[in-house]
């Protein structure tokens, strides 16, 4: 059987080892640290979608969760701090210093707890980076401790995972908007992006011909590069760094929570030693390992034997005619189809939320809410957040496309009672903890300024105002 596990190891990735696992722990922490700070208030006991009711309807629909028994905040805590005790100790390299059971143990108990908590998170969770993670999470559980040699199945596991990550976000363009067709896309994209960051406003104001160069070089990246990955070394490393640096482009461009720094931590499992010790020749990479123990072995061919097994029907997906975007075909989110943004937005629409202490008429004094990542005051510089998700404002940005699944009545009447909780997700509240008497939701349509409009007034965007959501409102008896 030795032969068999020599066919198995490849000696030469110790270092992409070394940053998948602790990128891919790293992404847990930062997630595990976002349940923490938003769970409660969106979801909890007292949040807008309180996941002890979703149990009650969705019952074993919900799928796989620690929770099954019963929710309360008090429990997400204990899961989410045990999350990011165990994801540190895989950052600093704890477990991975011990026997190859260690860090599978470490990584499999949080991808558990993680999946607890999206089996339960509904739309706040709906997200392809959420099945990412966990999948991510699943496959580097098997990719050994320091002790051995890293496991070739779970390197070329990993690369069929960024495989069906690019391939399929770039079918589901080529398939979606006809901007992505005619090179247009980028056009509008920087600028109606859910949410983006300082650069996003320098990026929208490049040459269109520049745009039609990024969009092509994404085609490239996506819909040819992602099959060099199976090629031989040194072009399945090539491919690779051509992905890191078009992720790192998006890094700059946007914020998309994990999903770009989440895909360049995998692309390097693709990337051999041979680089590194290209770049510094007196660099000294790797060292004698132990034998691989053949439980182990078996262990890995087992669970990457399921994992190729379940990747079927994403694999079906890629080339069929009404190809799924972020869809998953299991309870565990594993072999997930993914892609993003096949549809593009023109024009950038905000809903912005105000309240008065006065009672309603021409001489009502409105104020604004402030929230921490999307669009709102025009003379705020958009902020970087991610890798770190502000989930409820991405889903402002849905609400202004017209999506909006049952949670923005309870938001607006969280405001109304001035809820610690729920202003606790917000920027700013105008009423400094104070319950407003009445409260409404208009739209406005967003755009970068000019670079002149820029210099005239200072502002970063130019909004119009188009129209009423919610007309006032109040909980007071009697207001009006």
């Amino acid at each position: 059987m030795d032969w068999v596990g020599e066919a198995l190891t490849a000696e030469g990735y110790e270092v992409g080892r070394q940053i998948v696992q602790r990128g891919v722990a790293a992404v847990y922490l930062v997630a595990f640290v976002s349940a923490l700070n938003q769970f409660p208030a969106l979801l909890g006991e007292k949040g807008l979608l309180p996941v002890p009711e979703y149990l009650e309807r969705a019952g074993r629909r919900a799928g796989p969760t620690l929770f099954r028994r019963g929710y309360t905040d008090r429990r997400l805590r204990a899961v989410g701090w045990t999350g990011v005790v165990v994801s540190a100790a895989l950052v600093l390299g704890g477990p991975q210093a011990g026997p190859p059971w260690l860090p599978l143990v470490a990584f499999l108990l949080i991808w558990w707890l993680y999946t607890s908590i999206v089996n339960v998170g509904q739309v706040f969770y709906g997200f392809g980076w959420e099945s990412l993670l966990l999948e991510a999470g699943f496959i580097v559980a098997f990719v050994g401790s320091d002790e051995v040699a890293p496991p070739f199945l779970v390197l070329l596991m990993l690369r069929w995972l960024v495989f069906r990550l690019e391939f399929g976000a770039g079918m589901i363009k080529m398939r979606g908007d006809r901007s992505w067709r005619d090179l247009t896309a980028l056009n509008y994209h920087h600028e109606t992006q859910p949410m983006p960051n300082p650069a996003s406003r320098f990026f929208h104001l490049l040459p269109k011909p520049l745009h039609r160069v990024e969009v092509a070089g994404n085609h490239v990246t996506q819909l040819l590069v992602p099959w060099l990955l199976f090629a031989p070394q040194p072009v399945a490393g090539f491919a690779a760094l051509v992905m890191i640096l078009t992720q790192g482009w998006l890094v700059l461009s946007g914020n998309f929570a994990w999903l770009n720094v989440l895909t360049i931590i995998l692309a390097f499992a693709a990337v051999p030693d041979s680089f590194y010790s290209a770049l510094v020749p007196a660099l000294s990479l790797g060292g004698a390992y132990a034998p691989t123990p053949p439980w182990f072995t078996g262990v890995v061919v087992l669970a990457m034997l399921l994992l190729a097994y379940l990747s079927w029907p994403s694999l079906l997906n890629l080339f069929a005619r009404h190809q799924l975007m972020n869809a998953g075909f299991n309870r565990w989110h594993l072999g997930n189809a993914y892609g993003a943004f096949g549809s593009i937005t023109k024009v950038r629409y905000e809903v912005v939320i105000e309240g008065t202490l006065d009672d309603v008429g021409p001489g009502a004094q409105w104020r604004e809410y402030g929230f921490k990542g999307k669009p709102g005051d025009p003379a705020r510089r958009p902020r970087q957040f991610a890798p770190y998700h502000l989930r409820l404002d991405w889903m402002m940005w849905f609400l202004a496309l017209g999506s909006e699944r049952g949670w923005f009545t309870p938001l607006l009447v969280k405001l109304l009672q001035a809820d610690p909780q729920t202003l606790g997700l917000l920027r700013d509240d105008p009423f400094d903890g104070a319950p407003p008497r009445y409260i409404r939701a208009r739209v406005f349509i967003y755009r970068f300024s000019t670079r002149q409009e820029k210099r005239d007034t200072g502002l970063w965007w130019i909004r119009e105002p188009q129209g009423v959501l919610v007309h006032p409102a109040s909980l007071r008896a009697g207001a009006r």
